[in-house]
């Protein structure tokens, strides 16, 4: 953890300033301590990441997965721009606007946009309510520009008023409550800063065959499915069913094999998966009270403006 997290961070219990006792590390980074707010309330920073939740609850599936995968989607790993070209196409930001810019990641997996931010001289906050935060905190820890922080989150450990942009992708129909975890988000922008958001689209017939499967493999065993998942492996090579694989059954068509074993069980193993539509998302910005409210291109992903 570095010191200048200390200037974003708020009690989320009290909202209250936190200030760090009991720590341990060298110059700007803090590897152990203990987070306390003026009414008593304390959470822990072990292994250089403030956690401020007892356990991981609904979100277990994705430690264990992006500790397993965790540098499969980072482009600086597999020496391409895929997350790049998804992080534009589903936020809407420009390029050239980021550099200087304070950005929360949330949801940040093993940091795969986070990454991307870093190259591109933004400040990012990534947060995680799983351990996955330790497979970011592997990947881009050291990074100058990037704090890591486990959270929830409907009960975030930030300032009002924060950040410059907000985004999250993929992350929150992973949650008990999409529209209630969007919500939370809007409180932390600054005036004219932007949100932007990508969750599940409920546009296709077809992948209601993949979803009622989804009973059975949310109770598997966690292994079971693990290993389960690898049957998109060599499924991929029977390229006349591919669209039936993808379409119908959800089993990822990606070229890497370890991107499609990865997203096959990213499908199945989550407790929580809603599907929603643009009018519905629409709804939610306008009655958040974001203006230059932008359907973006892919289904379904929008950016609205604070008005506060």
């Amino acid at each position: 953890m570095k010191k200048r997290l200390l200037d974003l961070l708020a009690c989320p219990d009290c909202k209250q300033e936190l200030h760090m006792e009991q720590d341990v590390g060298s110059g700007e980074e803090l590897s152990e301590g203990i987070l306390r707010c003026h009414a008593g309330h304390s959470f822990p920073v072990t292994r250089g990441i403030p956690r401020f939740v007892p356990a991981e609850f609904y979100a277990e599936s994705f430690g264990f997965q992006w500790n397993r995968f965790s540098k499969v989607q980072l482009d600086c790993h597999s020496n391409t721009t895929e997350s790049e070209e998804t992080f534009y196409e589903k936020t809407g930001f420009e390029p050239e606007s980021l550099p200087g810019q304070l950005i929360l990641d949330a949801g940040t997996g093993a940091g795969r946009f986070a990454e991307v931010l870093t190259r591109k001289k933004a400040e990012v906050v990534g947060i995680d309510l799983s351990t996955a935060i330790d497979a970011a905190y592997s990947n881009l820890g050291e990074r100058p520009n990037v704090h890591l922080v486990q959270a929830d989150i409907f009960h975030l450990p930030f300032k009002e008023r924060t950040f410059d942009r907000i985004f999250s992708i993929g992350v929150l129909h992973h949650t008990p409550d999409t529209r209630r975890a969007f919500e939370s988000l809007v409180p932390l922008l600054k005036a004219n800063g932007e949100v932007a958001i990508w969750v599940y689209s409920r546009h296709s017939e077809l992948r209601k065959i993949s979803d009622s499967m989804r009973w059975l493999t949310v109770k598997m065993p966690r292994r079971f499915l693990f290993y389960l998942s690898t049957v998109a492996i060599p499924l991929y090579y029977l390229k006349p069913f591919r669209v039936i694989f993808q379409g119908v059954f959800r089993i990822c068509m990606h070229k890497s094999w370890r991107w499609r074993w990865l997203d096959t069980f990213d499908y199945f193993s989550p407790e929580f998966q809603w599907k929603h539509t643009y009018p519905e998302v629409f709804c939610w910005f306008q009655e958040a009270g974001l203006k230059d409210i932008t359907v973006l291109p892919a289904p379904v992903s929008m950016k609205g403006r604070s008005t506060r």
